[in-house]
């Protein structure tokens, strides 16, 4: 191979790492692939994060949730669809629990957001991970018999949820949703009995 020959691979391999670089990327819209995620999400076993599990069927401006999650897209954790913020919250009023793998007491407080979830009456639950991996969240979910409708919000830093409900830093982190307005529930700041989240969805509507 002569020298010329060599320098214009070495420059073709070159150009083709620039080009590589400068294609767009979704930073924190994880990629629906690999066996890992496939098989942590079969395990999970997720509800939709749709309302229903189909396409919304109201304009945005008529769904609960609008004003905060206009044009806000997601990451369902269960299905690796990208729905708007304001699809996913559905017809309020709905909770919403925003949590991460490394959490101790988001460990506790999911379960008891999961048992609320299922009796009659309750409104809509719908958690955010964050901070940690799918794969990770899906397995955590798994591991504590959790199916709620999860969305993902980035491995770090602010995802769009996060900057739309103006989380704090500390977490677990819920709030309830109803006309488009997001209120964060304070008392109590972490849920221990099923009552605590029967009073705060109460006192919020």
């Amino acid at each position: 191979m002569t020298r010329a020959t060599k320098w214009a691979l070495a420059a073709g391999a070159l150009a083709l790492a620039l080009l590589v670089a400068l294609l767009p990327r979704t930073q924190d819209t994880p990629q629906d692939s690999g066996a890992d995620l496939a098989q942590a999400r079969e395990r999970a076993g997720l509800a939709a994060c749709r309302p229903g599990g189909g396409a919304p069927t109201s304009a945005p401006s008529a769904v609960a949730g609008a004003d905060i999650a206009d044009g806000v897209e997601t990451y369902c954790l269960g299905d690796g669809t990208t729905p708007e913020l304001g699809a996913v919250l559905g017809e309020g009023p709905t909770l919403v629990n925003v949590w991460a793998t490394w959490c101790e007491p988001c460990r506790d407080e999911l379960p008891l957001l999961d048992r609320y979830a299922a009796e009659p009456g309750a409104v809509r639950v719908v958690t955010v991970q964050v901070q940690s991996s799918p794969a990770d969240g899906l397995r955590l979910l798994a591991d504590l018999g959790v199916s709620l409708p999860t969305v993902h919000d980035g491995e770090g830093g602010r995802g769009p949820v996060r900057e739309a409900l103006r989380v704090p830093s500390a977490l677990p982190a819920s709030y309830l949703v109803s006309g488009g307005q997001a209120r964060l529930v304070t008392e109590p700041r972490l849920f221990t009995s099923l009552d605590e989240v029967r009073t705060a969805v109460e006192d919020g509507r």
